[in-house]
């Protein structure tokens, strides 16, 4: 048995011990903070809090590092330094799965997910998926269930993991049976220095893969994606962009008839799906659901039971979540886009499906040093008016009235409750809450803000 170390004493963090104690290693837990889950940990685990302990590190066989911790934190740079291997809570995870598999002579498929947005909608796609398919599914790692926790799940036979670069950070060989890295915008550059260094995170995720869905549309990320794959490995193309050609292998066809254009879901030339079918609205979205697809064809999903469930997936809380309807009116709660790339997305992917000029967008909270004239083509094209809150309101406001045509669409109202008021007055046909920004400045998450903007929308709509 080793000696570990678990830096972190989080959700995952609390996981790992509790399946580190359970193989009979000897677990030693170090956090900066006085962590709550702390009355939580297994009888003889020993704790030290307040600081996270170096020399405790150094002691280690092995430590196992939350995401939330930066490895560059001077007392676990220094153990690397000293030799003592850091792996991420899913590096174990993927460890004891295989080793569980060799051991049965059996095969338990992987499907990792990453990208900078929509790898929770994607992941749970997948995974309800795979359960209509009748499979016995594993879902987590950085949404909902930590990775461990998921060796519990008797007779599981597949399973869907969305990784952060956090966590891709600390890992190695991941061998999935099929990865995708959906999409990559600017996030977490405080960590990773710059748009390269959270770009080489993301592409671990190919490491030993056997197939690989790879966006076509980012030709720069499409390039880097492919020049990263295994020689053996297969690739299964996707794309957002509607027309007569075919060049990827789930794709979207628009079809012109007596009620307008019609979109349908397409693979290889085939029609799978009418895109008015999906519950979940946006262009985006429908990116999304090709991305599910390709994910599950790629491990032998049938594809009836995937069709099945794009009808009947209503979408997660706070990511351009259906809202209300009044009078016309439409209002998706998108609390959960908290970076610029997001809320392009959303931006787009509902302007492509109401039209220019159709959106009262709410923006602002904080900023995390974004630039924010990213925004401006977007808004220009699909912002009928545009209400600012929050931290860096200002911020964004003096970026947006530098634009002659944004100028006179864009308030500064400081308050989530003046900005569903004065939407509510606009002559927009969507009101649209996706804020580019943190949260923290006036809330306590982004799933708070996103209840607070339900809760104005019923105020003022009943």
């Amino acid at each position: 048995m080793a000696n570990y170390a678990v830096v972190g004493l989080g959700g995952s963090g609390l996981s790992a011990v509790n399946f580190l104690v359970k193989q009979g290693h000897d677990v030693a837990v170090t956090d900066g903070n006085f962590p709550p889950l702390a009355d939580k940990l297994p009888q003889g685990v020993q704790t030290y809090f307040g600081g996270i302990d170096g020399d405790i590190l150094l002691k280690a066989d092995r430590i196992v590092i939350s995401p939330g911790i930066d490895p560059a934190t001077p007392a676990v740079a220094n153990a690397i330094k000293h030799g003592v291997s850091v792996v991420s809570d899913v590096q174990v995870f993927i460890e004891n799965l295989k080793e569980r598999d060799k051991q049965r002579g059996t095969h338990t498929p992987i499907i990792a997910i990453t990208g900078s947005n929509a790898k929770s909608t994607v992941t749970t796609l997948v995974g309800l998926m795979a359960t209509k398919s009748g499979k016995t599914v594993g879902v987590g790692g950085n949404i909902g269930t930590p990775a461990l926790d998921l060796l519990a799940i008797d007779g599981i036979d597949m399973v869907v993991l969305e990784l952060s670069s956090f966590q891709l950070e600390m890992m190695s060989g991941l061998g999935a049976d099929v990865a995708t890295i959906l999409n990559l915008s600017a996030d977490h550059l405080d960590r990773h220095g710059d748009m390269v260094g959270y770009l080489a995170q993301k592409l671990r995720i190919f490491d030993d893969v056997k197939n690989a869905v790879v966006w076509l549309d980012d030709k720069e990320l499409a390039r880097t994606c492919i020049a990263h794959l295994p020689k053996h490995a297969t690739m299964i193309s996707t794309s957002g962009e509607i027309g007569e050609g075919f060049s990827a292998e789930f794709c979207l066809k628009g079809e012109h008839g007596e009620q307008g254009e019609k979109i349908h879901l397409c693979h290889n030339g085939q029609k799978l799906l009418l895109a008015d079918e999906i519950l979940i609205k946006g262009k985006h979205n429908l990116l999304n659901a090709l991305s599910a697809l390709a994910l599950g064809h790629a491990v032998g999903l049938d594809m009836t039971a995937m069709l099945d469930v794009l009808r009947t997936f209503k979408g997660l809380p706070h990511r351009c979540e259906f809202v209300a309807d009044v009078n016309g009116k439409v209002y998706f709660n998108d609390s959960k886009g908290t970076n610029i790339g997001a809320t392009i997305s959303a931006i787009d992917g509902l302007g492509a499906v109401y039209g220019e000029k159709s959106l009262a967008l709410i923006l602002g909270g904080q900023g995390k040093g974004q630039d924010f004239t990213e925004l401006v083509p977007f808004a220009r094209t699909f912002a009928d008016s545009i209400y600012l809150i929050g931290q860096d309101a200002k911020l964004i406001y003096d970026v947006f009235i530098s634009d002659d045509e944004l100028a006179n669409r864009t308030h500064k109202v400081f308050t989530l409750d003046k900005a569903v008021e004065q939407a509510y007055q606009s002559c927009a046909k969507v009101v649209l809450l996706s804020p580019a920004c943190a949260s923290l400045d006036q809330f306590k998450n982004y799933g708070e803000r996103g209840d607070k903007f339900v809760e104005f929308v019923k105020q003022w709509t009943n």
